[in-house]
């Protein structure tokens, strides 16, 4: 069933998401975003005040729930059955969700998650993270490891937000996003790294068409 998973990963601000939504639409797949589980569930936890314990954030996620529902325009993060697709993008989820996404029990509750998702569309799906190609999905059929230059990251991360992206605001940027890169790649549960049958790609210079063209017409000749 996994060898029609697509792995899609990289570090943050590398367009994962955004890119992983538009592949999964063009090759008429379900779009899985790891991330949002993660943030969702950080969203969650603060909300409730929720100390930041593996089993007490795992109970939180089981009792509320929170979970990923299928909707006509893929899968979407609710908490309690309302949509938090956008709360959990706020700047105060983005400064502590690496913290939440490093603790064991949550990591294995999200890849139980994930996996329990893909399993109901055995055509297969896309998926995006961080430690998909290499921990959730180790056989997947194609795996992708999106990078770009930290302005660069920076920029889409801020326009994706829908904030200015001033010389200012993206040097602050830059130095969030590296401090979630040491987090991510340092943590003891699985480090953001790049699988070693994964398919690098720098997407510093390429249009949004472009990256995702690149990706679809890989995923065509894998699956063909």
């Amino acid at each position: 069933m996994t060898s029609r998973v697509i792995a899609i990963d990289g570090p943050a601000g590398s367009g994962k998401s955004t890119t992983a939504g538009a592949v999964a639409a063009l090759l008429g797949l379900p779009h899985v975003e790891s991330g949002a589980l993660y943030r969702a569930l950080t969203l969650a936890a603060l909300d409730a005040g929720t100390e930041f314990v593996g089993q007490r954030l795992v109970a939180l996620a089981r009792s509320l729930p929170v979970r990923l529902d299928l909707t006509d325009a893929g899968f979407r993060p609710e908490v309690a059955g309302a949509d938090v697709s956008e709360p959990i993008r706020s700047e105060r989820v983005t400064a502590r969700v690496s913290e939440l996404s490093a603790i064991a029990a949550v990591r294995e509750w999200v890849n139980e998650e994930l996996r329990a998702a893909v399993e109901r569309h055995p055509r297969g799906a896309v998926l995006d993270g961080r430690d998909i190609g290499t921990v959730v999905f180790p056989d997947a059929a194609l795996k992708i490891f999106l990078v770009a230059r930290p302005e660069e990251r920076a920029r889409r991360r801020l326009l994706q937000d829908g904030r200015e992206a001033t010389p200012g605001a993206i040097e602050h940027e830059v130095a969030e996003l590296e401090r979630r890169d040491h987090l991510d790649s340092t943590r003891a549960v699985a480090p953001l790294t790049q699988a070693a049958d994964a398919v690098p790609l720098d997407t510093s210079d390429l249009t949004f068409d472009d990256q995702v063209e690149a990706i679809v017409s890989r995923a065509r000749k894998t699956f063909s």
